[in-house]
């Protein structure tokens, strides 16, 4: 797995490595107060995957589905298609690359895509969207 330089301010805690499902998705909460009280704004819905024998093994990209206005990535299923490691959306199908979140069928969406990295047992996701 890549070596990542964690620093507390950028980083958070979402998960354990055993919440973790090998070849599927989980949903989890990242964002101001997601372990707190909810509050509308403050925290974001991602779709973290963890695929054994992969490079990277983990990916973390939004967790809604923009065609179908449902917060239903995590539960897609994993297909390489091309060579690239994809999910598809549980609700009309549509294929977004792990590594960038775009869309297959339609490239002018795309999901937040977002660093990850494991800290000992700890799942740590980057505060900011990766650019």
């Amino acid at each position: 797995m890549n070596q990542v330089a964690i620093t507390r301010a950028e980083w958070q805690p979402v998960c354990k490595r055993s919440d973790l499902v090998a070849n599927s998705g989980v949903c989890a909460l990242v964002g101001e107060n997601s372990a707190g009280p909810r509050t509308a704004g403050q925290h974001k819905s991602i779709a973290l995957f963890f695929i054994p024998g992969a490079e990277p093994q983990l990916y973390a990209i939004d967790n809604r589905d923009p065609f179908a206005d449902a917060g239903v990535i995590a539960r897609g299923i994993i297909a390489e298609i091309d060579g690239e490691l994809t999910v598809a959306s549980p609700l009309y199908k549509h294929h977004y690359r792990l590594r960038d979140g775009v869309c297959l069928e339609d490239n002018s969406v795309q999901l937040g895509c977002y660093s990850v990295a494991l800290d000992g047992d700890t799942v740590l996701v980057a505060s900011i969207e990766q650019g």
